[in-house]
């Protein structure tokens, strides 16, 4: 990656993925890198095996995954006392508003093409950014960043 800053999260997660990072470790890194989440080198290789819908399985999209993983840095439970209802409110709404976008939530539903071709890069390519833009702007308007954070100039 270049040593400027891209314009836009999708931009940065896009960023990521043409270095080589699958959909889900994009999305997360792309958040990690933007907003500053407490996730080092070792932390970041949980979102690695979400990639092709759980281990290209064709199940969870990876981009909605990784986009999961973020919402749990921001509003998980550090321990049972803790109420599960925000971050499962906010995954299931997330989880609504990936299905109103692409119809569907799973890889191979999303994404029809076979792994590996070049029309499935493509296809995934786009789901990166898009989910990477749509994580983003929930998380501005459930003001979990700030909204100018959003996009930057």
């Amino acid at each position: 990656m270049d040593h400027q800053q891209p314009a836009s999260i999708s931009e940065l997660a896009l960023a990521c993925h043409k270095q080589g990072y699958n959909c889900a470790e994009s999305v997360l890194r792309a958040f990690r890198d933007r907003y500053g989440l407490a996730l080092d080198g070792d932390a970041l290789r949980i979102a690695s095996g979400f990639g092709g819908g759980l281990g290209q399985a064709g199940c969870m999209c990876g981009a909605l995954a990784g986009a999961v993983m973020v919402l749990g840095l921001l509003q998980g439970r550090t321990s049972p006392d803790q109420s599960r209802d925000p971050i499962y409110g906010s995954a299931r709404e997330l989880h609504g508003l990936f299905a109103g976008r692409f119809g569907a939530t799973c890889c191979r539903a999303v994404n029809r093409h076979p792994f590996g071709s070049s029309e499935q890069k493509k296809g995934c390519y786009r789901v990166i950014g898009e989910t990477a833009d749509l994580l983003a702007g929930y998380l501005a308007a459930k003001g979990l960043i700030p909204a100018g954070e959003q996009s930057p100039q």
